[in-house]
């Protein structure tokens, strides 16, 4: 196999975010491509074989334009492009990091990190309903809420309601003080957080109290129609067949409803089957609803996550009675 040596440019302003404190992302690459790097006189020599060092010149010019584009290149962004790399597909991430959505109250800018996040903005923009299937950390939630908050700033609906099951995580929590909004609180806190984040506490109190976002448990639904509203519907697998139906017939004109879950942390007792399980069989062919199923590549919290999600998932799969393959986006098991 031909040894080749290729060399790249990067700008003195981007080298510290591109090759990662103390090289870490550099030996990434190295380690992953099987190329040696050596930095010398302002330039990145790439030597190893041809296949390995194209590669690594193509996830490096990746990275290079996310720092020009104003990112801290992060270690799930040399994961991905080194992931994509291999599919013939880095090239989107540059096209996937055009789609802004709105900032955090600190500045930090929204966007879709993954071509499954991608895929998922783009359905909330174009359904009416959308389902969002998924591990932890695919950001299901997060981009859910941040759509919501940027709709209603720019006033394309009048109010937000979110809402989940109060559901305990398979822990009996027993007897909880102070009046029935304290006892719900600690259910609805991780809606609480992404709110804070991107809207502020303040802004958030004052439109709370004006009645224009609404945190609230999903039994709370019952008997209303949702007119004009942004709903995101949080931890669906842990509702009731009976539970979706009441809240799918809920929506009224001119709303916009995000249903996310995740089937592998579902926490409903006994054996019943899960709302969201029936809801993905009952309404898959429904026109004006999209089912996104996000993956473990698309994970953007820390990367060990994604691991401990795979871990998991092959541990499962392996021990599943009669050989069938658990699929963790919400769809049915395939055979293997």
């Amino acid at each position: 196999m031909a040894i080749v040596e290729t060399m790249i440019d990067i700008p003195a302003e981007h080298e510290r975010n591109v090759c990662g404190q103390f090289d870490s992302f550099l030996k990434k690459i190295e380690k992953t491509l099987k190329v040696t790097m050596v930095s010398r006189d302002g330039l990145l020599k790439v030597i190893g074989p041809e296949q390995g060092t194209g590669k690594a010149e193509r996830v490096l010019t990746t990275l290079i334009g996310l720092s020009r584009r104003g990112n801290t290149i992060t270690e799930q962004n040399v994961d991905y492009a080194l992931a994509l790399v291999f599919e013939d597909k880095d090239e989107k991430i540059l096209e996937i990091d055009e789609d802004f959505i709105c900032r955090t109250i600190s500045g930090k800018p929204v966007k879709p990190k993954t071509l499954g996040q991608k895929e998922y903005v783009d359905a909330i923009r174009e359904k009416m309903i959308v389902f969002g299937l998924g591990p932890a950390g695919t950001g299901k939630t997060y981009l859910a809420m941040a759509m919501a908050i940027q709709a209603f700033k720019n006033n394309e609906v009048g109010r937000i309601i979110l809402t989940r099951p109060a559901i305990e995580a398979g822990e009996k929590l027993g007897f909880l003080p102070g009046d029935l909004q304290s006892k719900i609180d600690p259910y609805l806190r991780p809606l609480y957080d992404a709110l804070y984040e991107i809207m502020g506490a303040d802004s958030y109190l004052h439109n709370s109290e004006k009645g224009l976002i609404e945190v609230a448990p999903l039994a709370y639904m019952r008997g209303r129609t949702l007119d004009n509203a942004y709903i995101i519907l949080d931890e669906a697998q842990n509702t009731t067949p009976a539970q979706m139906k009441m809240f799918l017939t809920r929506i009224g004109f001119g709303s916009k409803v995000i249903i996310t879950g995740d089937m592998s942390q579902r926490d409903l007792a006994g054996d019943g089957p899960s709302g969201l399980d029936v809801a993905v069989k009952v309404l898959e062919k429904i026109e004006d609803i999209a089912f996104i199923r996000l993956s473990s590549k698309d994970i953007v919290r820390h990367p060990l996550v994604q691991k401990i999600v795979q871990a998991y998932e092959a541990y499962e799969n392996k021990n599943r009675p009669g050989g069938k393959r658990r699929d963790f986006s919400g769809s049915k098991p395939r055979e293997r």
